[in-house]
C-alpha cells in the first residue's frame, strides 16, 4: 500500500471525541487530589458491568464516526480507528488523574481479547502499541506511571521538549512507522511538539487478516460504480458464488465477511468486516443517521446465517485519511489530536493501520431465526459504510465509508 497523504482538520467538543471522558473532566479537580495517593489496583468489573461499558464505548464509536464524517468527510472516502483514538484519550486521562476504573477495565479487556496477536497459528496479525512522552523537568506521578505501564503496557519516556522538541517529533514519527509496518509515516507536522509541550500519548494499531473464504482473483472484473456527483466510473469488483452472511433490513443490507481464525485461538473471539449498503444510491447519509440514533445498532444488525447469493460484488479499495482535532478543556490546558488511518482490501483479505497522538500544552438480537430468502443480491456499486470489528467484545477497530473506490 502506497497511499497519498491527505490531511483534514476537525474541531470538536470533549463530548464528541469520548463522552465517557468528558463526564470525568467535570470532576477533574476532585480526582486530581486523589491521583497522587491512590494505590495501583488491577481494573476489575463484573461481566455484566463490562458488557454495559463495552456497549457504551461502541455506541460512542458510532457517534464519533458520524461527527467526523459530518465535519470533514461528507461525500468523500474516510477511514479512522475508534479503538486507537479511545486508547490515546484514555491514557491522557490517566496522566491527568481523570481516569476511572471502568475505562481501565474496558481497555484491559480489549488488550487481552482483541489485541492479542495470533498470526503464528494462521489468525490475524494484530499489533497495538502505546507510548507516553513526558517533559523531563516535570515531576512524575508514579501512580499514573504504574497504570500506564501495567494496564496499558505503554512505554514511558521522559524527554526534553523544552530544548529538543523537533528531535522528539522526528522520533515519534519513526515510532509510528515502525509499529504500523511502514503504512503510517510523517503523521506529526513541524510544530506539533514545541517547547511548551508537557506530554504526548500515542497509540499505534495494525491489523492484517485473511478472509475465511478468499475471493477467486479470476472472478474480479471491472464494473461501474455510481458516484453521487458525475458519471459512473469503472473499478475492479471482487465476486463470489459462495453463500454469504447477508441480511436485508428496511432500506439497507448488511454483509459480514469473517476473517480466518487462528488454530490456537482459545479466546472465542471472531473478527469480521461489515459492509452497510443503503438501497438507494444516495441513501448513505440517512443510513448513518439511523445507525447513530439507534442504541445498540451494531449488535442488533449482524447477519447470523449464510444465504445463497445472486449478484454479489464488492469493490477493491486502498486509501488513507488523516485529520487533526483540537479539544479545549477546563482551565489552561490545550489538547491536540492527530489521527491517520489506512485501509486496503483485496481478494486475500484486508490490511489496516492507524496512529493517534494526543498532545498537551500549557497555554492561556434478533433472538428469533429469520427466514432467509432463497437468493439475495449484494452489489456495492454505490457509496457504503464499512467496519472491521471483533464480534465477542463488539470493539470497532476501524470504520469508514467509500464514495469512490479509485481514490487513494
Amino acid at each position: 500500500m502506497d497511499p497519498k497523504k491527505r490531511k483534514q482538520k476537525l474541531i470538536t467538543s470533549s463530548e464528541t471525541a469520548d463522552p465517557s471522558i468528558s463526564k470525568m473532566e467535570r470532576k477533574k479537580k476532585k480526582k486530581q487530589k486523589l491521583s497522587n495517593s491512590r494505590p495501583l489496583t488491577r481494573p476489575s468489573l463484573s461481566q455484566e458491568e463490562l458488557r454495559e461499558a463495552m456497549k457504551k464505548l461502541n455506541d460512542a464509536a458510532l457517534v464519533l464516526t458520524s461527527k467526523v464524517i459530518d465535519a470533514e468527510a461528507r461525500n468523500s472516502n474516510f477511514v479512522f480507528s475508534p479503538a486507537s483514538i479511545s486508547a490515546a484519550l484514555t491514557m491522557m486521562a490517566v496522566t491527568n488523574g481523570t481516569h476511572s476504573d471502568e475505562l481501565n477495565a474496558v481497555y484491559s479487556e480489549i488488550a487481552t481479547v482483541v489485541f492479542a496477536d495470533d498470526s503464528a497459528s494462521g489468525g490475524p496479525k494484530i499489533s497495538a502499541v502505546n507510548g507516553v512522552w513526558i517533559e523531563q523537568s516535570l515531576p512524575v506521578d508514579h501512580s499514573s506511571k504504574d497504570i500506564l505501564e501495567n494496564v496499558f503496557k505503554a512505554t514511558f519516556a521522559q524527554v526534553d521538549f523544552r530544548f529538543k522538541a523537533e528531535d522528539v517529533r522526528i522520533e515519534m514519527n519513526k515510532w509510528a512507522s515502525d509499529h504500523t509496518n511502514g503504512l503510517i509515516r510523517d503523521i506529526l507536522p513541524p510544530g506539533f511538539v514545541t517547547s511548551e509541550s508537557v506530554k504526548v500519548c500515542g497509540n499505534a494499531l495494525y491489523f492484517k487478516g485473511a478472509w475465511e473464504k478468499k475471493f477467486d482473483k479470476s472472478l474480479t472484473k471491472h464494473k461501474m460504480f455510481h458516484l453521487l456527483v458525475g458519471k459512473p466510473v469503472r473499478v475492479p469488483f471482487m465476486s463470489s458464488h459462495k453463500d454469504q452472511y447477508i441480511e436485508a433490513y428496511n432500506g439497507f443490507k448488511v454483509l459480514g465477511l469473517p476473517y480466518r481464525q487462528g488454530r490456537n485461538d482459545d479466546t472465542n473471539r471472531k473478527f469480521s468486516m461489515y459492509f452497510y449498503l443503503p438501497d438507494k444510491k444516495d441513501g448513505l447519509n440517512n443510513l448513518l443517521e439511523e445507525m447513530t440514533s439507534t442504541p445498540g445498532f451494531l449488535d442488533s444488525h449482524i447477519p447470523k446465517f449464510r444465504v445463497a447469493v445472486g449478484d454479489f460484488r464488492i469493490p477493491k479499495f486502498n486509501f488513507c485519511f488523516m485529520f487533526e482535532a483540537s479539544r479545549f478543556f477546563e482551565g489552561d490546558v490545550l489538547l491536540q489530536l492527530y489521527h491517520k488511518a489506512c485501509v486496503e482490501i483485496d481478494e486475500d483479505g484486508a490490511e489496516a493501520a492507524a496512529v493517534t497522538y494526543v498532545g498537551q500544552k500549557v497555554s492561556l438480537c434478533r433472538n428469533r431465526k429469520p427466514t432467509p430468502p432463497k437468493r439475495i443480491d449484494f452489489v456495492a456499486e454505490h457509496p457504503f459504510l464499512f467496519m472491521i470489528r471483533e464480534d465477542k467484545t463488539g470493539t470497532v477497530l476501524f470504520a469508514g465509508q467509500i464514495f469512490d473506490p479509485r481514490a487513494r
